[in-house]
């Protein structure tokens, strides 16, 4: 007697849990490279691009600018009160943006966004001192 094929069901694509983008984030902070940060500046036009485009990121276009200015006035030299490590979580945070075939392809409307949206919300959560005290000092050191 022959069995009847079932039919697989695809795994279904859900945004991760802010902890579990923290728990990315964590993780994957650790590799970043001067040529991930180089990488980020030379992307930043296509990056924010994404966070104007509308969608789940659309909440994060002014907390984008404020994560590309440290790492640009980390790169520059002019702020480094900050650990390496929260560089480190910001890039992979903004590569993670730019990278349309993460855990949810950007291709997919707006749900190809949600992800994306999570881990910038946990890095903004995860980093939230670091960028408290940047936003303080570029008030004071204005260009």
């Amino acid at each position: 007697m022959k069995k009847k094929r079932q039919k697989k069901t695809p795994p279904k694509r859900t945004p991760p849990s802010r902890k579990e983008a923290a728990a990315i984030i964590r993780k994957e902070a650790q590799h970043v490279s001067e040529k991930d940060i180089e990488k980020v500046l030379s992307k930043s036009e296509d990056i924010r691009k994404k966070f104007e485009s509308g969608g789940p990121l659309g909440k994060f276009v002014d907390d984008f600018k404020l994560l590309l200015a440290l790492i640009q006035d980390y790169w520059k030299g002019k702020y480094r009160a900050v650990p390496f490590w929260t560089v480190g979580a910001i890039v992979f945070a903004l590569l993670y943006v730019l990278t349309p075939l993460d855990l949810i392809p950007d291709v997919i409307p707006v749900i190809g966004q949600l992800d994306d949206a999570v881990v910038v919300a946990a890095c903004l959560t995860m980093a939230k001192q670091d960028l408290h005290n940047y936003r303080e000092w570029k008030v004071a050191h204005p260009e």
